[in-house]
């Protein structure tokens, strides 16, 4: 049991400070409110001896069976918490609180019962700083990677008003759509980079191991090949040299695309492509369109300032070109100026966007227009993602059948000129 120094203030509203032995912070704080104090900070006044054995008479030493006070446990790995696990942690809080528990309760309720992981940790310390006095906004901005800019906003403008599980519903209603959204968008990427990985290996097969024994056929043969045999083999030969290229481009796109990321200009560039590109660019762009409107609504009707709102979403909306858009929306809300304008220029947004927008900043309801807009489209990129599915799959297997019907040809073209030439012979 280790010594605690707690400053608290008495009955009289007078600043004291106690001694308290303990297990644990949040014990010498129960044992201090149990004295009628409030308290305001704990600290550990006496290390316990690094031989010492841990509570629950592990043998081992405090420093490894143990968790010291204030200091975050070590996580091997590092660790990291999903989007769905996240989303699941919200509903269950809100629940929690619209229950009626407390907050440092229903972290401790959630904490119990989840599985050891980062979450666990953040959220035990999440209870603790609470418990110590730290509000939970606060508590939970010590914890970034977990915790974003846009969820610590939303939970600082919940105790603002009072309305923290409201906020916590919204929240994860938010993030079950967010997460919805990215499935559709996955989803739709997924299946035409399978197809075209089979195919590309199954091509690559016939180049290495099938098209040589028929070149070696033809050289016995000693006829003269048409152009489309002689470009076949030719082909060949390049992918039995070089095949190694197959996989390092792919890889090496991906690492230009994300070495180019790293700069402002080049994020623009990727991100304007990602925008313009056929068939997947109409889903990027509604996409992004339906995840600013929802962002935006969500901390709109959550009582977040509408500068401050702007700020966070420029963050989390994930286009530097629509980004860069939020920021002149920024500065001409700063000037007196409408919402509407600003995203107009960018010329990534629809004119029913731009309508509606106005429309909302008229009549005072913008939060729930942009939450019809973002409803609108997801349902529009939803639909998108089912038509380029339907579309893709002709052309893949066109495109496939096309070059397979080449190969074919080329290969059999020689052999029915042999068998031409054969023919020919035989009748003389």
């Amino acid at each position: 049991m280790a010594t605690f120094s707690v400053d608290a203030v008495d009955m009289k509203g007078k600043r004291v400070q106690q001694t308290v032995s303990a297990n644990s912070a949040a014990e010498a704080i129960t044992k201090a409110k149990g004295m009628g104090l409030k308290p305001i900070k704990v600290n550990q006044a006496e290390e316990p001896a690094k031989d010492a054995p841990a509570p629950g008479g592990t043998g081992m030493p405090a420093g490894i069976a143990g968790k010291k006070p204030g200091k975050k446990p070590f996580l091997l790995f590092g660790g990291r918490v999903s989007a769905k696990q996240l989303t699941q942690f919200t509903q269950q809080f809100s629940i929690l609180l619209d229950a009626g528990l407390p907050v440092v309760r229903s972290l401790k309720i959630l904490s119990n019962q989840m599985k050891p992981g980062l979450l666990k940790i953040v959220s035990e310390q999440v209870a603790d700083d609470v418990e110590s006095g730290n509000s939970l906004s606060e508590a939970m901005g010590k914890h970034p990677k977990v915790f974003d800019r846009l969820y610590v906003n939303m939970i600082k403008a919940g105790e603002a008003g009072g309305v923290l599980d409201t906020i916590l519903q919204r929240l994860a209603a938010y993030m079950e759509k967010a997460q919805a959204l990215k499935r559709k968008i996955v989803g739709a990427s997924i299946y035409p980079l399978v197809v075209i990985s089979v195919a590309v290996i199954i091509l690559t097969g016939i180049m290495i191991w099938i098209i040589p024994q028929f070149q070696k056929v033809f050289a016995d043969l000693g006829t003269t090949l048409p152009m489309a045999t002689q470009m076949l083999m030719t082909a060949s030969q390049v992918v039995i040299q070089f095949w190694f290229l197959i996989p390092i481009i792919p890889i090496g796109l991906v690492m230009g695309i994300k070495l180019t990321g790293r700069t402002r200009a080049g994020r623009m560039m990727i991100d304007r492509a990602k925008i313009r590109m056929p068939l997947f660019g109409v889903i990027m762009r509604k996409a992004v369109i339906a995840r600013f409107c929802r962002t935006l609504g969500t901390l709109l009707q959550s009582g977040v300032p509408i500068l401050d709102a702007l700020n966070i979403v420029k963050g989390a909306v994930g286009n530097e070109v629509v980004a860069t858009a939020i920021g002149d929306v920024h500065d001409s809300i700063r000037e007196g100026e409408s919402i509407a304008g600003p995203l107009a220029q960018s010329h990534i947004f629809d004119d029913i966007v731009i309508n509606m927008i106005d429309v909302g900043e008229e009549t005072g309801e913008l939060d729930k227009m942009l939450i019809k807009v973002a409803n609108n489209y997801d349902d529009e990129v939803d639909a998108a993602v089912g038509a380029l599915v339907s579309v893709l799959e002709p052309i893949m297997i066109v495109g496939l059948g096309g070059t397979i019907g080449f190969i074919v040809v080329a290969l059999f073209l020689p052999l029915v000129s042999l068998i031409d030439s054969l023919q020919g012979g035989g009748k003389k």
